[in-house]
């Protein structure tokens, strides 16, 4: 496993496991199989309806709870200062732990105009240590600058839908230079389009692995977290399995280069569901 430092000092894992669109009674499954296959970091959220499920693996687990990095999210219908802390409460019970890891704001929804005191209730948690890191989801570099301007803690990362179709590169570059790391969402574009691409495909045939390997090997180099989402034990072991070779410049700069700037998902300044 590569880890990554975060810009308060804590260690996190580089690759992690995803539960989105996993069941309830599947998590339980799908993250002991991960705990089992050596992945440590685990990303839930409340929306998902799977924190129950995740709970229950931890709480099976032989894994150490220190050695383990768990993420949850506040929904956006939770948004505002008392309601997150609520919230908070709500998943940490779900959940069966005495804090978390990371914290994050689910979307920023724009239009309620209420991340701001969202995340100074993200800030409290984090000051009363109950959350030991504290970030945001889907923000754009607006959000980002109004959120540095206006609240103290910075954020350790912004979780966002990346992949070879979605580089996101003017976003990678403003995280950057204010030492935000970037966590890819649907880093494999869901199963979709990506996989099948010719160059991916070559470069897979080249190194013996999957398209999904390259894919999860270009966001390692590209100094992008990842958390791969499967309920197939075949896959979460082959995703895991991406630190035994490298790509070479030139197969970088080719994933690079397939960039469309194309969603899957909502635009963050559109998705204002509560």
């Amino acid at each position: 496993m590569d880890f990554i430092t975060l810009n308060n000092g804590k260690k996190m894992p580089q690759l992690g496991f995803g539960v989105w669109q996993v069941e309830d009674d599947q998590a339980t499954a799908s993250v002991a199989k991960a705990l089992e296959t050596g992945y440590t970091s685990i990303d839930t959220a409340m929306i998902y309806k799977n924190e129950k499920g995740v709970g229950k693996a931890l709480k099976e687990t032989s894994v150490p709870r220190e050695d383990l990095f768990i993420t949850t999210k506040v929904w956006n219908s939770d948004q505002g200062y008392e309601n997150t802390l609520t919230a908070f409460d709500e998943s940490l019970e779900r959940l069966g732990l005495d804090y978390v890891d990371l914290y994050l704001i689910h979307w920023p929804t724009p239009e309620f105009d209420t991340y701001i005191d969202t995340y100074k209730a993200l800030e409290k948690l984090y000051k009363d240590g109950r959350v030991k890191s504290i970030g945001v989801c889907n923000f754009e570099v607006e959000h980002l600058e109004r959120l540095l301007a206006e609240c103290v803690v910075p954020p350790v990362l912004n979780q966002v839908e990346c992949h070879p179709y979605l580089a996101q590169n003017d976003l990678k570059e403003f995280c950057a230079k204010h030492n935000i790391f970037v966590e890819a969402w649907s880093p494999l574009d869901q199963g979709g389009e990506v996989l099948k691409d010719e160059s991916i495909q070559k470069i897979a045939e080249a190194k013996g692995k999957s398209p999904a390997q390259i894919v999860l090997r270009w966001h390692l180099q590209s100094d992008t977290i990842v958390i791969p989402k499967s309920v197939t034990p075949s896959r979460i072991e082959k995703n895991f399995n991406v630190f035994d070779f490298e790509l070479t410049e030139a197969e970088m700069n080719e994933i690079h280069a397939l960039n469309k700037d194309r969603r899957k998902g909502a635009h963050p300044n559109e998705m204002n569901v509560r």
